[in-house]
């Protein structure tokens, strides 16, 4: 039987690092994919595969994920929302977040900089939420004649409900101290401070102290009473439907996408 990954261990990925920390109770999972760390189809399953390899060991006690360069992530490829590919991609990246929710352990996400779109979306569904004080957090997809049906399904669950609307139908982003106030963000960080250090701080007042094996039960607990893992069911399907049988067909549901790309103004048709 395999004794399993060694802390500290660095597993080998072309997109992200990581590794275990804090004598193995914790693992580190840094998306290192200049530039911005776009959650592509690529990058998706390397964190999948990064949390499937360490989830299962009784001794972790927290997932946190960041990103490298200064910036969480700008979010899920634009490329990959174009016609022809946005169908699997949206299927793929909804079972990723479904899956990440559904993670035994607590996850968090600690975010610096940009955290917009499908990156949003996977903070979203962390337990939770350390950011600096400048972060920008926001779906712009509304602004590219999309929505983000993640958002649309479960920001209701963790966002006041008026708060998510608002940011699913005008794509507005907020600072860490704004969803600090709704809730969401768990602890705030200055600018210029490190991140990593402020996080490990965190750890060690909050999590650090507790039975790894209540952590787990708890978790299962917490997220069943929460409504966010029912939210990811019949709401997200049905999200994801309307999305691919609305947008993917229409004229500015593929306009904003390609004027996005062109870097020009998009032509909207209102159809």
């Amino acid at each position: 039987m395999s004794a399993g990954p060694r802390p500290g261990a660095l597993a080998r990925f072309e997109r992200l690092r990581a590794d275990r920390i804090e004598d193995g109770a914790v693992l580190r999972v840094v998306l290192d994919h200049p530039k911005g760390n776009v959650l592509s189809s690529a990058m998706m399953r390397e964190i999948a595969a990064a949390l499937a390899a360490h989830r299962d060991d009784p001794h972790l006690k927290l997932v946190f994920l960041r990103g490298a360069g200064g910036h969480f992530s700008f979010g899920a490829s634009i490329e990959e929302h174009r016609r022809d590919t946005v169908g699997p991609m949206l299927r793929e990246f909804h079972a990723f977040v479904r899956d990440l929710a559904a993670c035994p352990v607590p996850v968090a996400a600690l975010v610096e900089g940009r955290c917009l779109g499908g990156a949003f979306e996977m903070a979203l569904v962390c337990h939770f939420v350390l950011a600096a004080a400048d972060a920008r957090f926001g779906c712009p997809e509304i602004r590219l004649g999309v929505f983000p049906p993640v958002l649309a399904a479960v920001g209701g669950t963790r966002l006041p409900a008026a708060i998510a609307e608002r940011l699913v139908l005008t794509g507005e982003e907020l600072d860490g101290r704004t969803l600090a106030s709704h809730g969401l963000v768990t602890r705030v960080f200055e600018p210029g401070a490190d991140p990593e250090t402020a996080l490990i701080a965190w750890y060690h007042e909050t999590l650090a102290p507790l039975s790894a094996y209540a952590l787990r039960v708890a978790v299962r607990a917490a997220r069943d009473g929460s409504g966010l893992i029912a939210a990811l069911g019949a709401p997200l399907d049905a999200a994801e439907r309307r999305y691919l049988d609305r947008l993917p067909g229409s004229h500015d549901g593929n306009e904003g996408i390609e004027a996005f790309l062109e870097r020009r103004p998009a032509r909207w048709r209102d159809a």
